[in-house]
């Protein structure tokens, strides 16, 4: 019997992933507590473990005895550790609490997982950190930065996996593989993968559409024709569109849906351009461009319309002018969707803030994914209960880990190291 916690716990999934992959091994498992502060991420686990795990990591001193720890630890700021301690100090974030209760009750094993970008926080210091850390604790440590798009989840999630055996060397087959870095990247790579390699699990964004969508989930009528009026009437051209008003490349902006008025076929090229051109190193480093006075307008656009132009823009707030400077006017978060799925490929990065506003195209229809369609794309099976509450489900497969990637980690642990976990295979 492996007892194990679950520090940090979301809905679940780092616990799913884990308990799939012991059963794979006959072993039996027990959770012996689970620890969860936001409170619709607790009635999701509840409604499918059968327990409320809320409570606050930091205040939790006693535990069962337990041979494992699982803990998607939230990534907080190092800086102030590091510019008050120094970096031998985590005192202040909320991977103290795990170094915390891994020096009290010095299990057996753990798993941690995190965003990639704690990699190369502040320089890999706060990375560094976190080894020395658990290595000074006694574990023997593995990690790698692993893409979810490579374990059969059709979604580009890159993640950091980071496990440790506790006075043993520990043997790990896995190695970090970052994968496709965009849809477009993943389609080119799994056609050369397919005539060089054995063939494996590929899963694509339309392997987890429903057949069956409730009509709340439709992209209005209103926006649909202002769809229409960009890309046409065959909507599947959006696979791939991104619709945001700060880049170029594949994408839609607000000024030709006409989302604040309709613009003139002028005003329209205007803002492509101004778009295209605002990011140049010329007019500094900022990574979406900066607000740029008239001159450097005029040094790429110099027709004797631009004045004009400038002004409908301003007046129809397509456009902020300060200081003589103009900026175009962000509209992303009006879109109704935000991001059409390529159905051929894979979905980017799922996070808590517009998983809601994900679109595919299906049968000639607009639409959003549902919320069933984004626990798929974290991986978690159908037989897991979603709470009756859209938003909140969005939001937490947004936060989620790909359950199939943690199942992969752990299977590779038990069967990497067989000595650790001894007569209990």
């Amino acid at each position: 019997m492996i007892k194990f916690i679950d520090l940090f716990a979301g809905t679940g999934g780092i616990r799913l992933g884990f308990e799939q992959a012991c059963k794979k091994f006959d072993l039996e498992t027990e959770c012996v507590f689970s620890s969860e502060i936001d409170k619709n991420a607790c009635a999701s686990y509840a409604l499918n473990f059968g327990h409320n795990p809320f409570s606050d990591v930091t205040k939790i001193d006693e535990l069962p005895l337990f041979d494992f720890m699982l803990a998607g630890f939230p990534c907080q700021s190092f800086s102030y550790a590091g510019k008050q301690r120094g970096f031998g100090e985590t005192r202040g974030t909320l991977f103290f609490e795990v170094e915390r209760l891994l020096a009290k009750y010095k299990p057996n094993g753990f798993l941690l997982e995190n965003v990639r970008g704690l990699a190369s926080h502040d320089q890999g210091r706060t990375f560094e950190t976190i080894i020395n850390s658990l290595k000074n604790l006694g574990y023997s440590i593995n990690y790698f930065l692993l893409n979810s798009s490579n374990f059969g989840v059709p979604q580009n999630r890159v993640r950091i996996y980071i496990v440790g055996l506790l006075n043993e060397s520990i043997n790990m087959t896995l190695q970090s593989d970052l994968g496709a870095s965009d849809s477009h990247k993943f389609k080119e790579r799994n056609e050369q993968l397919s005539l060089f390699s054995e063939p494996k699990t590929i899963r694509v964004v339309k392997d987890i559409l429903e057949n069956t969508v409730p009509i709340k989930y439709a992209c209005t009528e209103n926006f649909v024709v202002k769809l229409k009026k960009v890309i046409g009437d065959d909507l599947s051209k959006l696979n791939g569109y991104r619709l945001i008003d700060h880049r170029g490349g594949q994408s839609i902006q607000s000024w030709e849906l006409g989302i604040k008025g309709d613009c003139t076929k002028a005003e329209i090229e205007f803002l492509n351009v101004l778009i295209a051109n605002r990011r140049k190193k010329i007019f500094g480093t900022h990574q979406d461009g900066k607000a740029l006075t008239l001159q450097q307008i005029k040094t790429f656009y110099n027709k004797n319309d631009l004045e004009t132009i400038l002004g409908a823009k301003k007046k129809k707030k397509y456009l902020s002018a300060y200081d003589n400077k103009y900026n175009p006017v962000a509209g992303n978060m009006s879109f109704e969707v935000f991001k059409f799925l390529d159905p051929e490929s894979i979905s980017i990065t799922l996070t808590a803030s517009d998983t809601n506003r994900l679109g595919i195209v299906q049968d000639g229809n607009a639409r959003k994914l549902t919320p069933r369609e984004c626990a798929r794309l974290q991986g978690f099976p159908d037989t897991y209960k979603l709470l009756d509450n859209d938003n909140a489900v969005y939001k937490q497969m947004g936060n989620a880990v790909s359950v199939p990637v943690i199942e992969a980690v752990i299977t590779d642990l038990i069967e990497s190291n067989n000595p650790f976990w001894g007569d209990l295979l």
